[in-house]
């Protein structure tokens, strides 16, 4: 079982980016669970999901502490203490930024970091900075939890072919660097 927690801000579609991957996972024949976490409940409040991926069914119900996995839809949530945290020795950091990695404040023990501009992509495929689908073509590219073309179609399905095509090429630009 894989575990994963997604960060963001309220508007940029965390729930529905969380939703979609649990939907590509079952469709792959793969368990998924996602369970969303808010605090203050408005636009640009930071958000987070906490998801499972996994072959076998899935028991816990709980959130996430220990992510495999980190999905950071805004680079300014790295400010936030409670942002790295917990992350697995080797862990994955998924993150949507134009910034150097060196300005990522990139925990030690990350063992792999994906960065792609999906606010963006999202403007120019949307006119508007909501990078949840964009975001989704990367994970689907670093992460290889998911299948690329089930998590194309989920978004195709949800939000239309615009999404897609926005996923696909965050997909195609995701740059992935091994720390």
């Amino acid at each position: 079982m894989k575990e994963i927690r997604l960060h963001g801000r309220g508007g940029q579609g965390v729930v529905k980016a969380s939703q979609i991957l649990v939907k590509a996972a079952v469709a792959g024949k793969k368990h998924g669970q996602f369970i969303p976490f808010f605090g203050v409940e408005r636009k640009g409040s930071p958000v987070f999901g906490y998801l499972r991926i996994s072959n076998e069914p899935i028991r816990r119900k709980m959130q996430v502490y220990e992510p495999d996995s980190l999905v950071i839809m805004d680079d300014t949530l790295i400010s936030l203490p409670t942002t790295y945290v917990g992350l697995k020795d080797g862990g994955s950091i998924i993150i949507n930024s134009v910034k150097k990695i060196e300005d990522l404040h990139i925990p030690a023990n990350a063992g792999k970091v994906t960065i792609v501009d999906a606010t963006g992509i999202s403007e120019e495929f949307l006119g508007r900075n909501i990078p949840n689908t964009a975001m989704l073509g990367a994970f689907a590219r670093a992460s290889g939890l998911v299948d690329k073309d089930e998590v194309m179609e989920e978004i195709e399905k949800t939000f239309g072919e615009v999404n897609r095509r926005a996923a696909e090429k965050a997909y195609e630009q995701a740059v992935s660097l091994k720390l």
